[in-house]
């Protein structure tokens, strides 16, 4: 029987179980090789990233912004669909560095979109990472202390604290999805998001956005090719399987169904393409490509030339074409805060309460206007229906 017994124990033994392997280091064949000569060697520091599940819970959800999510992304979905006439608008701040001054915006922004809701479906732009062409703050989740102090897991819990409290008082919020880890820390909060134009054409932007549970929209490239924004579409509508972090922080293979409710931002390029032409070119191209003839317009960026009052000009040619009965202009964006203008951002200066430190924005008192002036086009276009 003990013969037995070994024999047995000899063919079932793993190389793990195995005390063989199990040796001090030493000069021999198979030993563990220091790579710290050719592994991470620009890598300064590793820090600890709080999980996505220890923050949801610690910031949950509450039913009534679950019910006011799940219903915005609804109307998009409805508008983008044939099914609503209305006009999405999203305005608000460039970007997000200061959570009062962002809720300072927001309720002045809430009862203006509560009287223009037959109209318009108003989603506060609240960005929190900026794409940098060369360098620059990052944005409010990298470094939320604007100091270069890059404490990203405070960012992350100041971002879904900001979320919520607009969400809170009934306003659905947008962003833009640069990172491909933060949508596991905010996403259950976003009733619509975006892919900038420097990451329309990222292969891992596209599967992301086939995974998102909201409206996605995607702008032209940066020289204003709608092709890159067209193609986008098409991937992002189809399922793909991709590597990922789940809410847990565990890595694992995502298998997405893909989003169907995707569009083309037309932000300009080397001109501006807000134009009934630049329209009917950009419609033309999603048609031969078998997608819905339908644009969001960005009133900003090469829209504007960079020069933020223009916004109210681009938004005057665009009420005029939905005046005149275009529908296939189904969205706006626009760059708004409480007071215009930009600001530097420079250590030891204090900062001006409401004015933007990345791109210029049109202050609060030329806002309004422009979205009454946006609605009442889209009354004049439905009464020719």
């Amino acid at each position: 029987m003990g013969i037995l017994v070994g024999v047995f124990q000899q063919h079932h033994m793993t190389d793990i179980e195995s005390p063989r392997p199990d040796h001090e280091a030493g000069a021999r064949p198979g030993q563990t090789l220091d790579t710290t000569r050719i592994d991470d060697t620009r890598i300064k520091a590793v820090r600890a990233l709080v999980s996505p599940a220890v923050l949801l819970e610690e910031l949950p959800v509450t039913a009534e912004i679950e019910a006011l999510v799940e219903h915005s992304r609804n109307a998009i979905s409805a508008v983008l669909q044939g099914r609503d006439d209305r006009l999405v608008a999203v305005v608000g701040p460039c970007s997000i560095h200061d959570h009062d001054q962002a809720m300072a915006y927001a309720s002045r922004l809430l009862p203006l979109a509560h009287e223009l809701a037959g109209e318009l479906i108003v989603v506060m732009r609240v960005y929190f990472e900026k794409p940098r062409t060369t360098v620059g703050w990052k944005g409010y989740i990298n470094d939320p202390r604007l100091d270069g102090s890059f404490r990203i897991n405070e960012g992350l819990r100041r971002a879904r604290e900001l979320l919520l409290a607009i969400n809170a008082i009934g306003l659905p919020a947008g962003t833009e999805f640069l990172d491909l880890l933060s949508p596991q820390y905010q996403s259950d909060l976003i009733a619509w998001g975006a892919i900038g134009a420097r990451t329309t054409e990222s292969p891992s932007h596209r599967q992301l956005a086939s995974g998102l549970s909201c409206p996605v929209g995607f702008k032209n490239g940066t020289d204003g090719g709608i092709q890159v924004a067209a193609d986008a579409l098409v991937s992002a509508a189809a399922p793909h399987a991709f590597m990922g972090m789940t809410k847990m922080g565990v890595a694992a293979i995502f298998e997405t169904r893909g989003n169907a409710d995707g569009h083309v931002i037309l932000r300009g390029g080397k001109s501006p393409n807000f134009d009934a032409a630049h329209v009917a070119a950009a419609c033309a191209a999603l048609r031969k490509a078998g997608l819905r003839e339908q644009v969001m317009v960005d009133c900003s960026h090469a829209n504007s030339a960079k020069q933020h009052r223009r916004q109210i000009e681009v938004a005057a040619d665009l009420a005029a074409q939905l005046a005149g009965g275009e529908r296939r202009i189904i969205g706006v964006m626009v760059e708004s805060h409480l007071h215009e203008g930009r600001q530097d951002l420079v250590p030891g200066v204090a900062l001006r309460p409401g004015v933007s430190i990345t791109d210029a924005c049109i202050a609060w008192e030329d806002t309004e206007p422009l979205l009454r002036g946006l609605a009442q086009a889209v009354r004049q276009r439905r009464a020719l229906a």
